[in-house]
């Protein structure tokens, strides 16, 4: 072998090694992309056409472009429901989240008791599933075999009906609560399990207590963790749909079928048979979701700004 062949297969093996190195990546993101255009990309896609189009008795279906957007932004049960889920997130997710940023700072503190078995009790509530959930909650919340109504007339107390239409309401939210304090507190307790042990012991020094270290310590560093927690939630408030619908089949004329707006879409794909309304108020559904999102993510960054 001459030197001038040697010295060109010592070159290629490095220029070789870089471009399989260079082809690892997209071959370990391939499988990921490829199940997120099967099982995302491609049915939003079909939704999105499916939404252009419109059955009608005479004629089939045919091509209508935009008129079912139109219909669905002057829907009066669309708009309602998105009006109610709005509402439900204004009062259910604030309180959601304090409860499991106190708990998480009750356990971080190491001044509870038997700690992991009171993480793992404030958990177990999102280990069961949201219909059996919803089942429990409606038998205790019944007016007339309910626990709370039966220790009412026992001891001659006034018990409101927490399914009546001024309450049912709030009943939702207090499932959807108890299901869910557990989920955020795990995320916030996870992130204050990584702040720094140089950080307590410099507060420490500058004489700082429980509630100063808490204050100026711990909720600077879960900034990130209760935005994560607030997008899951703005995500979960809009697509609230199994709690209404089980609680639906238990007092129907409080709760219709366009209590929320995805409750609203179910309704019209596998009960009105109305496929193509269906995507399309899915899709402003959708639509909703990313604005508020964006939203809350932009006043978070810009408060943390200035």
């Amino acid at each position: 072998m001459t030197a001038a062949t040697m010295e060109s297969t010592v070159d290629s093996r490095p220029a070789r090694g870089r471009v399989r190195r260079g082809a690892a990546g997209p071959l370990f993101v391939a499988p990921f992309l490829v199940l997120f255009g099967l099982l995302f990309l491609a049915p939003l896609g079909y939704a999105a056409y499916l939404s252009l189009f419109q059955h009608k008795l005479i004629g089939g279906t045919v091509f209508v472009g935009l008129d079912n957007y139109v219909k669905a932004v002057a829907d009066p049960l669309f708009l309602r429901g998105v009006l109610r889920v709005a509402t439900f997130f204004v009062i259910q997710v604030p309180l959601m989240l304090v409860l499991a940023l106190l708990f998480a700072l009750a356990l971080d503190s190491g001044l509870t008791r038997l700690a992991k078995v009171v993480r793992l009790g404030i958990f177990v509530p999102y280990a069961v599933p949201s219909v059996v959930a919803t089942l429990m909650w409606g038998f205790l919340y019944g007016p007339d075999y309910g626990p709370f109504a039966q220790l009412g007339r026992i001891f001659g107390l006034p018990v409101p009906n927490f399914l009546s239409d001024s309450w049912i309401l709030g009943s939702i939210a207090n499932i959807v609560t108890w299901e869910f304090v557990g989920y955020n507190m795990i995320i916030l307790y996870a992130a204050l399990r990584t702040i720094p042990k140089e950080l307590y012991e410099a507060a420490a020094v500058d004489g700082a207590g429980a509630w100063r270290t808490a204050w100026s310590v711990k909720l600077p560093a879960l900034r990130p963790a209760l935005m994560l927690t607030l997008l899951f939630s703005v995500i979960g408030s809009f697509q609230l749909f199994n709690e209404p619908k089980l609680l639906w089949t238990l007092v129907p004329t409080v709760i219709d079928t366009g209590y929320t707006a995805n409750f609203y879409a179910y309704t019209l794909a596998f009960t009105g048979q109305q496929v193509n309304y269906a995507a399309t108020v899915s899709f402003l559904l959708g639509l909703v979701i990313v604005v508020v999102s964006y939203a809350v993510m932009l006043t978070a960054n810009r408060r943390r700004a200035s």
